[in-house]
């Protein structure tokens, strides 16, 4: 249990002088009220003053027992909250017979009657102490907590989006190899210039952040410019991007391991080639992207091809930390052949853009 006290703060005695000045008060007003003189003053002022000197040294306790267990302090405090009760208590008669001996106690329970609402003075203060500490380390805790958390967060981010670039960097420098064992050069000096274009932005975008759908596809139309390259015409792409998207929030290269696996399954296994289709539409303030080929995708009671690749659970998993379950990836068959990926996330435009687009999307 760490004591939030342990040095001395503004804050500790602020409270606890404003406490005790206000102990003083209540008993002089209660004092009056019934019927004790104006002198009483002193007697309320030498109690405040001991109470506040003796509560200090009950500070100490507190803080020599602060990382025991709750019973534990509690059962430490008891002798010392007596020892405080039973000095102020002393103090009380010690005041009565100085200043004013005609209201002493009339006998033994009324001495006890006094030392029984010390004890209930000195408690409130060690249960204000407690409490307040303890809600004090609860917030230092929560937020160190909160800190972890975010801190493993986008260590899982980083690691989910690295994670791909030794799968695509396999892929093309395997296809580079092939284009200089075979001395086609000029295609492989494209490749290898794209590829570092890629690679830079990829370095250059910060995996915790999120772009725009414009910046997005900027990416993918380099990725794609590395394998046109790679199919040498065998690669036809569409795009569908409703303008009301273009200023939506996603992951960075989010998608691209997807455009990856459909160009693994859809193009790579045809000799003719196949058509990619990205789309993204919004409705309903959600954003809606579609990634489709026409390849051969799966013969019914298959698996389907792009559920077991590293792309798919790579997206998931990205996708379930940023959103947990406001989000949503379906793979579907298509009927003229083929497989598609369906993405649907919350839609948030990039803040220097104006409200237009988020209207749109709604």
């Amino acid at each position: 249990m760490i004591d939030v006290f342990a040095r001395p703060s503004r804050l500790f005695w602020l409270l606890h002088s404003a406490g005790w000045f206000g102990a003083l008060l209540v008993s002089f007003v209660s004092a009056l009220a019934h019927g004790e003189p104006v002198g009483y003053w002193k007697v309320s002022l030498l109690l405040a003053a001991v109470g506040f000197i003796v509560t200090l040294g009950l500070r100490w306790f507190l803080r020599f027992g602060a990382d025991r267990p709750l019973p534990r302090l509690i059962a430490l405090m008891i002798a010392p909250v007596l020892l405080a009760c039973g000095a102020m208590a002393l103090t009380y008669t010690v005041a009565l017979v100085a200043w004013c001996e005609e209201n002493r106690p009339g006998g033994t329970l009324g001495y006890v009657a006094y030392m029984a609402s010390t004890i209930y003075m000195v408690m409130t203060w060690v249960a204000l102490y407690i409490g307040i500490n303890y809600q004090r380390r609860l917030r230092e805790q929560t937020a160190a907590a909160m800190a972890a958390s975010l801190a493993a967060h986008q260590a899982q981010l980083r690691m989910l989006r690295y994670q791909l670039n030794p799968h695509f960097l396999f892929n093309t420098l395997n296809a580079i190899s092939t284009l200089i064992l075979d001395r086609d050069t000029a295609p492989a000096n494209r490749m290898v210039q794209g590829l570092s274009a890629f690679l830079r932005h990829s370095l250059d975008t910060d995996p915790d952040q999120r772009v725009t759908l414009d910046q997005e596809l900027a990416a993918i139309d380099l990725y794609l410019g590395i394998e046109a390259v790679r199919f040498a015409g065998r690669l036809r792409v569409e795009k569908a991007i409703a303008p009301a998207c273009r200023a939506a929030l996603l992951p960075s290269l989010l998608l691209q391991p997807l455009v990856e696996n459909a160009i693994k399954h859809a193009v790579a296994r045809n000799l003719a080639g196949g058509t990619l289709r990205l789309a993204a539409d919004c409705r309903d303030n959600q954003l809606q992207l579609s990634i489709a080929d026409d390849g051969p995708g799966a013969s019914q009671g298959e698996a389907l091809p792009a559920g077991s690749g590293v792309g798919l659970s790579n997206t998931r998993d990205r996708l379930r930390v940023l959103y947990g379950a406001d989000h949503s990836v379906e793979v579907h068959r298509r009927p003229g052949g083929g497989c598609e990926v369906w993405i649907s996330l919350p839609f948030e435009a990039a803040p220097e853009v104006d409200g237009e687009a988020a209207e749109d999307a709604r």
